[in-house]
């Protein structure tokens, strides 16, 4: 059974950092995508960045790019996004998801929220 454990998020000022990890479980992280989306209050579902893990090939949302950074460890069955430059547009449930995009199974997110 695949899960995927998200963890990492809290409350931060325009300007900072966190970074956000998922722990999975239950498949071959080596060899999967991975991906980061959010969902800002009332709105869809945005994709953030996704991995190769067993590549590292990225790719990042324009609206993250040079902020924020995925990276996989293997050794350690771990997805990872830090996030640097906090906007408060950044504030969403962000979550990680198996796959490359916004489709496949997600955890059960963690809450960012980017305020001063």
């Amino acid at each position: 059974e695949v899960q995927l454990v998200e963890s990492g998020g809290g409350s931060v000022q325009p300007g900072g950092s966190l970074r956000l990890s998922c722990a999975a479980s239950g498949f071959t992280f080596r060899s999967s995508a991975m991906s980061w989306v959010r969902q800002a209050p009332g709105k869809g579902l945005e994709w953030v960045s996704s991995i190769l893990s067993y590549s590292s090939r990225t790719s990042y949302a324009d609206s993250v790019k040079g902020r924020f950074t995925i990276s996989a460890d293997n050794a350690k069955n771990t997805l990872y996004l830090q996030m640097s430059s906090l906007k408060s547009e950044d504030t969403a449930v962000y979550y990680c998801v198996k796959g490359w995009g916004t489709i496949g199974q997600r955890g059960q997110g963690t809450q960012v929220t980017v305020s001063s």
